[in-house]
């Protein structure tokens, strides 16, 4: 197994850097260690680890707005529709802090590795830094970069950057750290991605900068190409063993959030995959459609026990749509055009279980990965690429099939006894779905539904919503529900970390008055310029 999980007590102590006065606070006895004696690799692991691992805020928040997942749970309404609730405030403020946290430990590593000469992870850790920092300005907008992380340093309440000053200098410093990186200088370890492998490292430094570089195509074609292409070029992911995830291991306390929150009673009764998502995959004949989701074969009133696997039959998949309730009013989900009907029972579990919920074997393993970027979606944007007209060698609808048939081979990282899809089989959908050239638009709408698609599958859910957001597609149909805090519209970004605003007020409030709309789920940042 490529991936492995290290154990490292001593990192747990280690004082780290923060973005705000919030991460400056620290538990080191002095006396029990300094930086000479701490190996910097250590920190490595756990850069990757609470980057990889946040899916629990996911599956709330944008798996649902990206209309990849449904509920009618009202602890979901701040995903499915737009309202608030009292667990809004945490899960807005859980991606800045666990972001943040997860880049000052490559910060930190970054700082000890150059004290001792060892360049290779000074690189690796740049890298990381940006890759997580591009997931926080990706959600929030104009957000501490230049002088995050320094509170051991003195800067306690950092400037916002300007999301372009931010991306110009992620593309030139990821640029730099991963054509700089050497296979004869120091060695790697603790590293959950490669196992210290430099080749594979590059790879995911290039494929970065091509999905960095796809940010910019509403903004700034230029600026996209150049690094598109010179990615391309320098050397992008190549095949499904490149795919970058984090293995999970739960019985030594390292849980998969996602798997963990999916398996409480209430997640596990009410998070069904979406109508819009099912369809999709049901209209072109999708074979991840007979893997993906399962229906209680017991019937309704076994929606809620975790102890029995479902039936995974692709002709008897039906996803939730999204928007709807219990609460016995027109949104009720009996009222649901289509709605299967309920038998067996009247508890709250029979209205929901002939819709289908993400597979037992496949979604809810407590040790199972986290994907982080993978070969589906470089062949993706690659194809974008191709079809806008830059040099990334083969053809878009070849980059489009090598993409699709790498999404589904992928699933089987997640079990290979239940989710694999043999190459057969995903030569023969390609081959009877190509990408479809009859305009650009035709197949800018193709490539980027199948990203959703791809990471839908995945469970890579925040992706899939910064990608929607980029490109537009595909062309969802908001939820309008009484009292959302939307005004009906899908959110395009999470309002800053609570506590900023008073941490941090000058600052806050800079960044704040440059937002067209305010601090809300509603205003656009630089990049999601509205076209």
């Amino acid at each position: 197994m490529r991936k492995r999980f290290l154990y490292i007590a001593a990192v747990a102590a280690l004082f780290v850097s923060g973005c705000t006065k919030k991460f400056d606070s620290v538990n080191t006895d002095p006396n029990a260690t300094s930086s000479s004696s701490l190996d910097p690799n250590y920190l490595l692991s756990y850069s990757e680890w609470y980057y990889s691992n946040t899916g629990y805020n996911q599956l709330l928040f944008e798996s649902m707005w990206v209309q990849v997942l449904s509920s009618t749970y009202g602890y979901y309404s701040n995903g499915d529709k737009y309202v608030a609730s009292t667990n809004q405030v945490s899960y807005q403020d859980n991606p800045w802090n666990a972001d943040y946290q997860a880049a000052s430990y490559a910060y930190e590593m970054m700082t000890l590795a150059k004290e001792k000469g060892k360049m290779n992870l000074y690189y690796i850790g740049l890298i990381m830094k940006n890759m997580i920092l591009q997931r926080v300005t990706d959600s929030y907008g104009n957000v501490p970069f230049s002088q995050a992380l320094q509170a051991k340093e003195g800067i306690t309440e950092p400037v916002y950057d300007t999301q372009d000053s931010i991306y110009y200098n992620m593309l030139a410093q990821v640029d730099s750290a991963t054509e700089k990186l050497d296979a004869s200088a120091d060695e790697i370890t603790s590293d959950l991605f490669y196992d210290g492998d430099i080749a594979q490292w590059k790879k995911l430094g290039y494929s970065l900068m091509l999905k960095m570089a796809m940010r910019l195509t509403k903004v700034d074609l230029t600026t996209a190409k150049t690094y598109a292409e010179k990615a391309y070029t320098g050397g992008v992911f190549s095949s499904i063993d490149d795919n970058a995830f984090v293995l999970a291991d739960n019985s030594n306390g390292y849980t998969n959030s996602t798997a963990s929150s999916l398996l409480v009673s209430d997640d596990f009764r009410e998070v069904k995959w979406s109508q819009s998502f099912i369809d999709y995959l049901r209209t072109n004949n999708d074979p991840r459609l007979s893997i993906i989701g399962e229906i209680p074969e017991a019937g309704l009133t076994a929606n809620n026990d975790q102890s029995l696997a479902g039936d995974m039959d692709s002709s008897v998949q039906l996803g939730m749509p999204n928007g709807y309730d219990l609460n016995g009013g027109t949104t009720d989900i009996s009222n649901a055009p289509g709605y299967p009907g309920a038998t067996g029972s009247s508890s709250d579990e029979a209205p929901l279980g002939n819709y289908s919920r993400p597979t037992v074997a496949i979604f809810r393993d407590k040790s199972g990965p986290n994907f982080v970027l993978t070969y589906a979606e470089t062949e993706l944007l690659l194809a974008e690429a191709a079809v806008r007209g830059w040099s990334v060698g083969s053809a878009a609808s070849v980059h489009y099939a090598n993409g699709v048939a790498a999404a589904m081979q992928s699933l089987a990282t997640f079990s290979s006894s239940e989710a694999t899809i043999s190459a057969a089989t995903a030569a023969t959908y390609t081959t009877a779905h190509p990408l479809d050239v009859t305009s650009t638009t035709a197949s800018l709408k193709q490539i980027n539904e199948q990203y959703w698609i791809t990471d839908g599958t995945l469970f890579n859910h925040i992706e899939a919503w910064i990608n929607w957001r980029r490109s537009g597609y595909p062309e969802l149909t908001p939820v309008v529900y009484s009292n959302n805090f939307t005004n009906g519209t899908i959110p395009r970004r999470i309002p800053y970390q609570s506590s900023e605003k008073t941490a941090n007020a000058t600052n806050y409030n800079a960044a704040v008055a440059l937002l067209s709309g305010g601090d809300n789920y509603t205003s656009r940042m630089w990049w999601d310029v509205a076209q």
